[in-house]
């Protein structure tokens, strides 16, 4: 089994769904991989074209049982005093990239754009993301806790 790290770069966004009748949205992001989530900081007052220029790391294995290798982006509109809105969601689908990576040691994806769909499959706006994978060696003597690494001799 090979093991690496996915570093997702998300850039911003453009023509999002405002879905806020007072004043602008507040848009941020939940990635997610496998069981792993990551959040944005919250884009206050910035509207429907948000800029995060923001970076998360994911540990990827390859290959895993079910096959699934997409990372999913949600977007969400933060509300302060009510349950914050769904905008929409992009899933990019990474297997290829991934399997690159494992071969050539490292894979890139250079920012493009996805388009953001909503919960009654219409489009509405898009998000530029770039990824990037590293594979690492599995015979690695060292392993990290928390900052930490731990030698094994």
């Amino acid at each position: 089994m090979a093991i690496g790290i996915m570093e997702v770069k998300l850039v911003g966004a453009k023509a999002l769904k405002n879905t806020d009748f007072l004043g602008r949205i507040d848009p941020y992001v939940l990635l997610q991989y496998r069981n792993q989530e990551r959040k944005t900081s919250i884009a206050k007052g910035q509207g429907t074209s948000p800029s995060w220029n923001e970076k998360f790391e994911f540990r990827v294995d390859y290959p895993v049982a079910n096959g699934q290798y997409k990372l999913v982006l949600k977007i969400m509109d933060h509300d302060t005093f009510t349950a914050d809105d769904y905008l929409g969601q992009t899933t990019i689908y990474v297997k290829e990239l991934i399997e690159l990576g494992v071969e050539k040691g490292k894979a890139e994806l250079h920012p493009q754009k996805y388009r953001v769909v909503s919960t009654n499959k219409t489009y509405h706006g898009e998000i530029q993301v770039g990824i990037t994978f590293t594979s690492k060696e599995e015979t690695d003597e060292e392993e990290e806790y928390g900052g930490w690494k731990e030698s094994n001799h």
